[in-house]
Protein backbone atom coordinates (compact mmCIF):
# COMPACT_ATOMS: atom_id res chain seq x y z
CA UNK A 1 0.00 0.00 0.00
CA UNK A 2 2.97 2.61 0.64
CA UNK A 3 4.31 1.61 -2.42
CA UNK A 4 1.09 2.58 -4.58
CA UNK A 5 0.84 5.31 -2.23
CA UNK A 6 4.37 6.96 -3.28
CA UNK A 7 4.13 6.01 -7.34
CA UNK A 8 0.63 7.66 -6.83
CA UNK A 9 2.46 10.90 -5.31
CA UNK A 10 5.48 11.08 -8.06
CA UNK A 11 3.34 10.70 -10.77
CA UNK A 12 0.87 13.37 -9.45
CA UNK A 13 4.02 15.32 -8.45
CA UNK A 14 4.46 17.30 -11.97
CA UNK A 15 0.56 18.09 -12.02
CA UNK A 16 0.91 19.39 -8.80
CA UNK A 17 3.72 21.42 -9.82
CA UNK A 18 2.38 23.06 -12.82
CA UNK A 19 -1.24 23.83 -10.95
CA UNK A 20 -0.73 27.84 -10.98
CA UNK A 21 -3.87 29.14 -9.06
CA UNK A 22 -4.81 32.29 -11.43
CA UNK A 23 -5.64 35.06 -8.66
CA UNK A 24 -9.02 36.74 -7.83
CA UNK A 25 -9.73 39.69 -10.13
CA UNK A 26 -9.58 42.62 -7.96
CA UNK A 27 -9.05 45.51 -10.19
CA UNK A 28 -7.88 46.40 -14.25
CA UNK A 29 -4.08 47.12 -13.15
CA UNK A 30 -3.16 43.75 -10.65
CA UNK A 31 0.58 43.31 -9.37
CA UNK A 32 1.23 40.09 -8.26
CA UNK A 33 4.89 40.95 -7.55
CA UNK A 34 4.42 44.89 -5.41
CA UNK A 35 6.74 46.14 -7.85
CA UNK A 36 5.08 48.53 -9.43
CA UNK A 37 5.16 52.12 -7.98
CA UNK A 38 1.13 52.70 -6.40
CA UNK A 39 0.58 56.26 -7.68
CA UNK A 40 1.53 54.44 -11.85
CA UNK A 41 -1.47 51.70 -10.74
CA UNK A 42 -3.87 54.47 -10.16
CA UNK A 43 -3.09 56.60 -13.14
CA UNK A 44 -2.72 53.35 -15.20
CA UNK A 45 -6.43 52.04 -13.53
CA UNK A 46 -7.86 55.73 -14.02
CA UNK A 47 -6.97 55.06 -17.74
CA UNK A 48 -8.06 51.73 -18.53
CA UNK A 49 -11.35 52.47 -16.72
CA UNK A 50 -12.36 55.84 -19.12
CA UNK A 51 -11.37 53.77 -21.96
CA UNK A 52 -13.70 50.56 -20.93
CA UNK A 53 -16.38 53.67 -20.12
CA UNK A 54 -15.96 54.87 -23.54
CA UNK A 55 -15.39 51.41 -25.74
CA UNK A 56 -17.07 48.56 -23.96
CA UNK A 57 -13.40 47.20 -24.23
CA UNK A 58 -11.91 45.82 -21.07
CA UNK A 59 -8.24 45.82 -20.62
CA UNK A 60 -6.62 44.14 -18.14
CA UNK A 61 -3.03 44.57 -16.59
CA UNK A 62 -1.37 41.42 -14.58
CA UNK A 63 1.66 40.80 -13.10
CA UNK A 64 2.92 37.94 -11.58
CA UNK A 65 6.18 36.73 -10.10
CA UNK A 66 6.41 33.39 -12.11
CA UNK A 67 4.68 30.71 -14.08
CA UNK A 68 6.00 28.49 -12.21
CA UNK A 69 6.84 26.27 -14.75
CA UNK A 70 3.64 26.31 -16.85
CA UNK A 71 3.04 28.10 -20.44
CA UNK A 72 2.75 31.30 -20.49
CA UNK A 73 0.37 31.04 -22.93
CA UNK A 74 -1.97 28.16 -21.12
CA UNK A 75 -1.72 30.24 -18.51
CA UNK A 76 -2.77 33.10 -20.11
CA UNK A 77 -5.95 31.01 -21.19
CA UNK A 78 -6.86 30.11 -17.74
CA UNK A 79 -7.09 33.73 -16.48
CA UNK A 80 -9.16 35.06 -18.47
CA UNK A 81 -11.50 32.09 -18.71
CA UNK A 82 -11.85 32.53 -15.31
CA UNK A 83 -11.47 36.20 -15.89
CA UNK A 84 -14.11 36.86 -17.90
CA UNK A 85 -13.04 39.81 -19.73
CA UNK A 86 -14.91 41.77 -21.63
CA UNK A 87 -18.89 41.93 -22.58
CA UNK A 88 -21.10 39.24 -23.36
CA UNK A 89 -21.54 38.78 -26.91
CA UNK A 90 -19.40 41.60 -27.48
CA UNK A 91 -16.12 39.37 -26.47
CA UNK A 92 -14.08 42.63 -26.07
CA UNK A 93 -11.62 41.93 -23.41
CA UNK A 94 -7.51 41.80 -23.39
CA UNK A 95 -5.39 40.58 -21.15
CA UNK A 96 -1.78 42.23 -20.40
CA UNK A 97 0.08 39.63 -19.20
CA UNK A 98 3.90 39.68 -17.07
CA UNK A 99 5.70 37.50 -15.49
CA UNK A 100 8.51 38.88 -14.16
CA UNK A 101 10.74 36.16 -12.83
CA UNK A 102 10.44 34.26 -16.21
CA UNK A 103 10.88 37.26 -18.22
CA UNK A 104 7.67 36.54 -20.13
CA UNK A 105 4.99 38.98 -22.03
CA UNK A 106 1.75 37.82 -22.85
CA UNK A 107 -1.36 39.85 -24.57
CA UNK A 108 -4.15 37.80 -25.18
CA UNK A 109 -6.70 39.31 -27.09
CA UNK A 110 -10.76 37.88 -27.14
CA UNK A 111 -12.84 37.52 -30.41
CA UNK A 112 -14.23 40.39 -31.04
CA UNK A 113 -11.20 42.23 -31.28
CA UNK A 114 -9.03 39.87 -32.84
CA UNK A 115 -9.62 42.31 -36.30
CA UNK A 116 -8.08 45.20 -34.67
CA UNK A 117 -5.47 43.71 -32.46
CA UNK A 118 -3.98 40.89 -34.58
CA UNK A 119 -1.42 38.36 -33.82
CA UNK A 120 0.76 40.67 -35.58
CA UNK A 121 0.19 43.70 -34.30
CA UNK A 122 0.35 41.85 -30.46
CA UNK A 123 4.18 40.59 -31.36
CA UNK A 124 4.96 44.25 -32.70
CA UNK A 125 4.13 46.07 -29.38
CA UNK A 126 5.93 43.56 -27.38
CA UNK A 127 8.92 43.12 -29.13
CA UNK A 128 8.97 47.28 -30.03
CA UNK A 129 6.97 48.77 -27.17
CA UNK A 130 7.46 46.81 -24.13
CA UNK A 131 10.48 45.00 -24.02
CA UNK A 132 13.21 47.53 -25.02
CA UNK A 133 11.94 49.26 -21.74
CA UNK A 134 12.04 45.89 -19.93
CA UNK A 135 15.38 45.39 -20.76
CA UNK A 136 16.59 48.67 -19.20
CA UNK A 137 14.62 47.85 -16.23
CA UNK A 138 12.11 50.28 -16.89
CA UNK A 139 8.82 48.10 -16.39
CA UNK A 140 6.44 50.93 -15.91
CA UNK A 141 7.50 52.84 -18.96
CA UNK A 142 6.99 49.23 -20.97
CA UNK A 143 3.67 48.40 -19.80
CA UNK A 144 2.31 52.26 -20.18
CA UNK A 145 3.99 51.97 -23.87
CA UNK A 146 1.93 48.30 -24.09
CA UNK A 147 -1.03 49.79 -22.86
CA UNK A 148 -1.13 52.77 -25.11
CA UNK A 149 -0.10 50.58 -28.01
CA UNK A 150 -3.19 48.15 -27.21
CA UNK A 151 -5.88 50.92 -27.33
CA UNK A 152 -4.16 52.38 -30.31
CA UNK A 153 -4.36 49.60 -32.58
CA UNK A 154 -8.27 48.61 -30.82
CA UNK A 155 -9.14 52.14 -32.53
CA UNK A 156 -7.53 51.57 -35.69
CA UNK A 157 -4.70 54.33 -35.41
CA UNK A 158 -1.94 52.49 -34.04
CA UNK A 159 0.80 51.80 -37.18
CA UNK A 160 3.88 49.95 -36.97
CA UNK A 161 7.21 51.98 -38.77
CA UNK A 162 8.38 50.75 -41.83
CA UNK A 163 10.49 47.71 -41.93
CA UNK A 164 13.66 48.75 -43.08
CA UNK A 165 14.62 48.49 -46.78
CA UNK A 166 17.51 45.80 -48.05
CA UNK A 167 16.57 46.63 -51.36
CA UNK A 168 20.36 48.18 -52.13
CA UNK A 169 21.55 45.09 -51.59
CA UNK A 170 19.83 43.63 -54.89
CA UNK A 171 19.79 40.39 -55.04
CA UNK A 172 20.79 39.32 -51.63
CA UNK A 173 17.95 41.95 -50.30
CA UNK A 174 16.49 38.47 -48.82
CA UNK A 175 19.16 38.57 -46.16
CA UNK A 176 17.20 41.46 -44.47
CA UNK A 177 14.78 38.67 -43.53
CA UNK A 178 17.85 36.25 -41.45
CA UNK A 179 18.87 39.25 -40.13
CA UNK A 180 15.75 40.62 -38.13
CA UNK A 181 16.43 39.15 -34.96
CA UNK A 182 20.50 39.55 -34.39
CA UNK A 183 19.60 42.67 -32.49
CA UNK A 184 18.31 40.17 -29.47
CA UNK A 185 21.57 38.53 -28.99
CA UNK A 186 23.93 39.75 -26.48
CA UNK A 187 27.36 40.82 -27.86
CA UNK A 188 29.64 38.36 -25.45
CA UNK A 189 27.37 35.14 -27.89
CA UNK A 190 28.02 37.05 -30.81
CA UNK A 191 31.77 37.22 -30.37
CA UNK A 192 32.21 33.67 -29.30
CA UNK A 193 30.24 32.76 -32.28
CA UNK A 194 31.76 34.58 -34.81
CA UNK A 195 35.17 33.12 -33.76
CA UNK A 196 33.75 29.55 -33.96
CA UNK A 197 32.37 30.17 -37.57
CA UNK A 198 35.95 32.15 -38.57
CA UNK A 199 37.77 29.30 -37.35
CA UNK A 200 35.52 26.45 -39.12
CA UNK A 201 34.73 28.43 -42.11
CA UNK A 202 38.42 29.63 -42.59
CA UNK A 203 39.20 26.02 -42.67
CA UNK A 204 36.91 24.78 -45.64
CA UNK A 205 37.35 27.98 -47.17
CA UNK A 206 41.14 27.28 -47.30
CA UNK A 207 40.50 24.02 -48.90
CA UNK A 208 37.94 25.23 -51.33
CA UNK A 209 40.74 28.17 -52.34
CA UNK A 210 43.64 26.03 -53.05
CA UNK A 211 42.44 22.73 -53.89
CA UNK A 212 42.49 22.30 -57.66
CA UNK A 213 39.37 20.57 -58.61
CA UNK A 214 36.99 19.42 -55.73
CA UNK A 215 38.06 22.86 -54.44
CA UNK A 216 35.41 24.44 -56.81
CA UNK A 217 32.72 22.32 -55.42
CA UNK A 218 33.95 23.59 -51.63
CA UNK A 219 33.52 26.98 -52.58
CA UNK A 220 30.20 27.16 -54.41
CA UNK A 221 29.14 24.75 -51.30
CA UNK A 222 30.20 27.58 -48.64
CA UNK A 223 28.22 30.11 -50.18
CA UNK A 224 24.91 29.44 -47.83
CA UNK A 225 27.10 28.93 -44.73
CA UNK A 226 29.48 32.40 -45.36
CA UNK A 227 26.03 34.44 -46.21
CA UNK A 228 23.44 32.85 -43.11
CA UNK A 229 25.73 32.78 -40.36
CA UNK A 230 27.70 36.29 -40.55
CA UNK A 231 23.74 37.77 -41.17
CA UNK A 232 22.11 35.85 -38.66
CA UNK A 233 24.81 37.11 -35.96
CA UNK A 234 25.85 40.93 -37.65
CA UNK A 235 22.98 41.78 -39.85
CA UNK A 236 21.73 41.91 -43.56
CA UNK A 237 23.94 44.78 -44.14
CA UNK A 238 27.74 43.31 -42.68
CA UNK A 239 26.22 39.38 -43.79
CA UNK A 240 26.05 40.56 -47.57
CA UNK A 241 29.46 42.29 -47.62
CA UNK A 242 31.04 39.12 -46.07
CA UNK A 243 29.82 37.31 -48.34
CA UNK A 244 30.63 39.39 -51.01
CA UNK A 245 34.36 39.66 -49.97
CA UNK A 246 34.48 35.81 -49.84
CA UNK A 247 32.60 35.21 -53.03
CA UNK A 248 34.73 37.83 -54.74
CA UNK A 249 37.87 37.83 -52.96
CA UNK A 250 38.15 33.50 -53.08
CA UNK A 251 36.85 32.76 -56.31
CA UNK A 252 39.43 35.68 -57.87
CA UNK A 253 41.82 34.05 -56.27
CA UNK A 254 41.05 30.72 -57.69
CA UNK A 255 40.75 31.94 -61.24
CA UNK A 256 44.32 33.59 -60.79
CA UNK A 257 45.70 29.97 -59.86
CA UNK A 258 43.35 28.10 -63.34
CA UNK A 259 44.63 31.08 -65.60
CA UNK A 260 47.77 32.26 -64.88
CA UNK A 261 50.80 30.21 -65.41
CA UNK A 262 52.24 30.84 -62.26
CA UNK A 263 48.67 29.89 -60.72
CA UNK A 264 49.02 26.57 -62.21
CA UNK A 265 52.17 25.78 -61.27
CA UNK A 266 51.64 26.35 -58.01
CA UNK A 267 48.30 24.10 -57.93
CA UNK A 268 49.76 21.74 -59.30
CA UNK A 269 51.84 21.27 -56.18
CA UNK A 270 49.22 20.56 -54.46
CA UNK A 271 46.68 22.11 -51.90
CA UNK A 272 49.91 22.42 -49.48
CA UNK A 273 52.12 23.39 -51.51
CA UNK A 274 54.71 20.55 -50.91
CA UNK A 275 57.02 19.02 -53.92
CA UNK A 276 59.16 16.15 -53.94
CA UNK A 277 62.47 15.98 -55.19
CA UNK A 278 64.81 13.13 -55.37
CA UNK A 279 68.26 12.49 -57.00
CA UNK A 280 69.30 9.32 -58.56
CA UNK A 281 72.54 7.29 -60.22
CA UNK A 282 72.06 5.31 -63.05
CA UNK A 283 69.71 2.92 -60.32
CA UNK A 284 67.55 5.73 -59.81
CA UNK A 285 64.06 7.45 -60.94
CA UNK A 286 66.07 8.27 -64.06
CA UNK A 287 69.67 8.12 -65.30
CA UNK A 288 71.57 9.86 -67.85
CA UNK A 289 75.50 8.99 -69.25
CA UNK A 290 77.17 11.55 -66.81
CA UNK A 291 75.61 10.47 -63.89
CA UNK A 292 73.43 13.31 -63.12
CA UNK A 293 70.62 13.84 -61.28
CA UNK A 294 66.81 14.05 -62.42
CA UNK A 295 63.93 15.69 -60.76
CA UNK A 296 60.50 13.77 -60.15
CA UNK A 297 57.87 16.09 -61.22
CA UNK A 298 54.11 16.43 -60.27
CA UNK A 299 53.94 14.72 -57.00
CA UNK A 300 53.03 16.76 -53.76
CA UNK A 301 52.31 15.97 -49.93
CA UNK A 302 55.95 14.71 -49.54
CA UNK A 303 56.05 17.18 -46.15
CA UNK A 304 57.42 20.30 -45.11
CA UNK A 305 54.58 22.97 -45.66
CA UNK A 306 52.01 21.78 -44.07
CA UNK A 307 50.12 25.49 -42.65
CA UNK A 308 46.09 24.96 -42.89
CA UNK A 309 45.33 25.35 -39.12
CA UNK A 310 47.36 28.76 -38.55
CA UNK A 311 46.12 29.87 -41.68
CA UNK A 312 42.29 29.84 -40.83
CA UNK A 313 42.80 30.69 -37.16
CA UNK A 314 44.33 33.87 -37.92
CA UNK A 315 41.54 34.57 -41.16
Amino acid sequence: MQRILVCSLLFLFPILIQAKDVPTLSGRVMDETWTLDPGFVSALEKQLKDHESNTSNQIVVLVIPSLEGEDISEYSIKVVEKWKLGQKKKDNGVLLLISLGDRKIRIEVGYGLEGSLTDILCRHIIENEIKPDFKKGDLTSGIQNGVNAIIEAIAGSYTTPKTEDYSHLGPLSFLGEIGAGQDEIPYQVRIFISVFVLIILGIFTYVAANAPYIGWFIYFFLFPFWSIFPTAIHGANIGAAVFLAYAIGVGLYKLYHLLTPHGRKRMKKGIFGGSYRSSGSSGGWSSSSSGGSSRSSGFSGGGGSFGGGGSSGSW
